[in-house]
């Protein structure tokens, strides 16, 4: 059995609230800069309320994956130096050491699922970097969605990723990528990426049957709903690229590895686009939470899932 509940501390809003919409932590203390994370992470939590869900950021403090943040723990993340950079494997580590640690996808859809929290909003998914078929970089974030029951809500995987080896990835893992109002992969900062999908809906209601139907077949891991950036922030694809092949021959040249690459190369994507980058990583991130707050809202009205009687 697993004894996961001391290490997990619900906030007041998320014990309370309904319609559950996790949001990640390492954009606030990894993905933007200051202040523009603790601006950004305050309004992402605005959204889901104006929509009637309940916002639920998550992150590790002294010992505990907290569920729900308040004020304080929002400005320590945005401001604190040395903050962790959680995956998964990287749980056990820092709630034994009661470090201050900032979720990925992959650890915040693992803590959402402890919290049975169903829908997560974030901006873009990790994925295949590219040159893996020399480096073998593959994101955590991937086999997370193949065994962890949560629809995430994104841009696709950031554009400084492999796309197209990412969708493979995803198929080979079964896990279903669905286009939100969109048959195109979305390449985060921009809505196209010449990708077709397989899949996508034209409403939250549809996601949510979608969701369902998967988790009471039995099928395990979850869903990814990728929304486009809205028209008035979707960049130009050349510009984008240009923009990140300039970003990946620096990482090069600085030597960058690991769990650093990928802060490095959306801060030299920002410079090398003069900031309208990040103006787009704002606007997506908030318009993927509302999204996920309506799947969240509509999951209410499709019931709990039932899992075969074969399964159980």
């Amino acid at each position: 059995m697993l004894n996961t509940e001391k290490y997990l501390k619900l906030g007041p809003e998320v014990r309370e609230g309904t319609a559950l919409v996790a949001l990640e932590s390492t954009v606030i203390s990894h993905g933007l800069p200051y202040p523009e994370n603790l601006v950004t992470a305050n309004a992402l939590e605005e959204v889901v309320r104006s929509k009637g869900a309940t916002p639920a950021t998550i992150a590790l403090l002294d010992g505990k994956i907290r569920v729900g943040l308040g004020p304080p723990e929002l400005k320590r993340l945005a401001t604190e130096q040395n903050v962790a950079k959680v995956s998964r494997r990287d749980l056990p580590v820092v709630l034994a050491r009661k470090g201050l640690g900032a979720t990925t996808v992959a650890a915040t859809m693992y803590a959402a699922s402890l919290a049975n929290i169903q829908v997560f909003g974030t901006g873009g998914l990790g994925g295949v970097h590219r040159g893996a078929t020399s480096t073998f970089d593959i994101s955590a974030d991937l086999t997370e969605l193949s065994r962890t029951p949560v629809i995430v809500v994104c841009a696709g995987a950031k554009s400084i990723l492999d796309l197209a080896l990412t969708l493979e990835y995803l198929e080979t893992q079964g896990v279903p990528v669905i286009g939100y109002k969109t048959d195109e992969l979305p390449a985060f900062y921009t809505s196209h990426s010449g990708l077709k999908l397989e899949a996508w809906a034209d409403s939250a209601a549809e996601i949510a049957r979608i969701a369902r139907i998967k988790w009471d077949l039995g099928l395990p891991g979850g869903i990814v709903v990728t929304v486009p950036p809205p028209p008035e922030a979707d960049l130009p694809p050349q510009e984008i690229e240009k923009a990140i092949g300039r970003a990946l021959a620096a990482a090069e040249q600085a030597g960058v590895k690991g769990k650093a690459v990928t802060p490095f190369l959306l801060n030299a994507v920002r410079l090398e686009t003069e900031g309208k980058s990040l103006e787009t990583n704002v606007a997506l991130l908030k318009n993927n939470v509302s999204v996920a707050a309506e799947i969240a809202l509509a999951l209410l009205d499709e019931g709990p899932a039932e899992m075969p009687e074969e399964l159980i």
